[in-house]
């Protein structure tokens, strides 16, 4: 990965406040060059999320809101109580909104949830400059149900009647 790419991965993700990993929402931060997520009860689900396995995390622009670079990750999980379990925990705790368990949250996160850690590998597979053309959407499904009907011939004129009455 280049310089700038890297540049881009970390600053894309650093701002975004929300990502996609394989697929799935999540909150995040970034501490000492990988994003870190956690995940358990109370928290957000994070499926996929494997030690050692690996993961596709697209980031959306901030101004934008559209998709911005999409980058590989070698997933490490995080033990509890260690350095940098506790340098993760300390980022997250400021980005977790509305934790039922105030500033005891670290306490829960270290019995019943886990931390990934997140770290960029490769070169993105998507980012200015070679992005899909397609738009990534899955079809919708096939249904008999429809709700597109040609609309009565009255319509108009009740509409009109309304707004001149309101």
């Amino acid at each position: 990965m280049t310089t700038e790419t890297a540049a881009l991965v970390e600053e894309a993700t650093k701002k975004s406040g929300l990502v996609w990993v394989n697929g799935r929402a999540l909150w995040h931060a970034w501490v000492d060059g990988a994003m870190c997520v956690v995940g358990g009860p109370g928290e957000q689900p994070l499926p996929g999320l494997a030690d050692g396995g690996t993961a596709t995390v697209t980031v959306r622009s901030k101004d934008k809101g559209g998709r911005l670079v999409t980058w590989g990750a070698r997933v490490g999980l995080l033990a509890p109580g260690g350095e940098p379990w506790t340098a993760a925990v300390e980022e997250l705790k400021g980005k977790r909104l509305n934790a039922p368990d105030g500033e005891r949250v670290v306490e829960r996160w270290r019995r019943e949830c886990e931390v990934f850690r997140l770290t960029p590998e490769g070169p993105p597979t998507e980012q200015p400059g070679a992005m899909p053309t397609a738009s990534g959407a899955a079809a919708p499904v096939p249904t008999p149900a429809t709700t597109r009907h040609p609309a009565p011939a009255g319509l108009p004129r009740l509409l009109a009647a309304r707004r001149s009455k309101g």
